[in-house]
């Protein structure tokens, strides 16, 4: 049984026009290749009780490539972390690693 009014992802509950009609986003991104992709990487501090993390920033593409590159980064750095939002979470400043091994592995850094 489907209930009759679902939220959408902008929270839309109700609406009281008869004709409205939630449309679902259009979530079918491809991914880009790795030479197109222009990523950058920067540390940040804030909201993290002062611990730094090496963020990721600019992925275009599928959540699962997103998790698949992020789970790669964490594997090679030997840290934890985390892939979501299009950005790339990896705890400690792992720059100096992240960086030859996304070029490496084909990827561009946007300045």
């Amino acid at each position: 049984m489907s209930k009759k009014n679902k939220p959408d992802v902008q929270g839309f509950v109700y609406s009281t026009d008869p004709n409205f009609s939630f449309q679902p986003a259009d979530e079918a991104v491809e991914t880009l290749v790795a030479a197109q992709q222009k990523l950058r990487i920067r540390l940040e501090t804030k909201h993290r009780a002062g611990k730094a993390v090496t963020l990721i920033t600019g992925f275009i593409g599928k959540e699962e490539d997103l998790e698949k590159l992020g789970k790669q980064l964490k594997n090679f750095c030997g840290t934890g972390g985390s892939a979501k939002d299009a950005e790339i979470i990896i705890q400690g400043d792992q720059r100096l690693k992240v960086l030859p091994w996304l070029i490496k592995n084909g990827y561009t850094q946007s300045k």
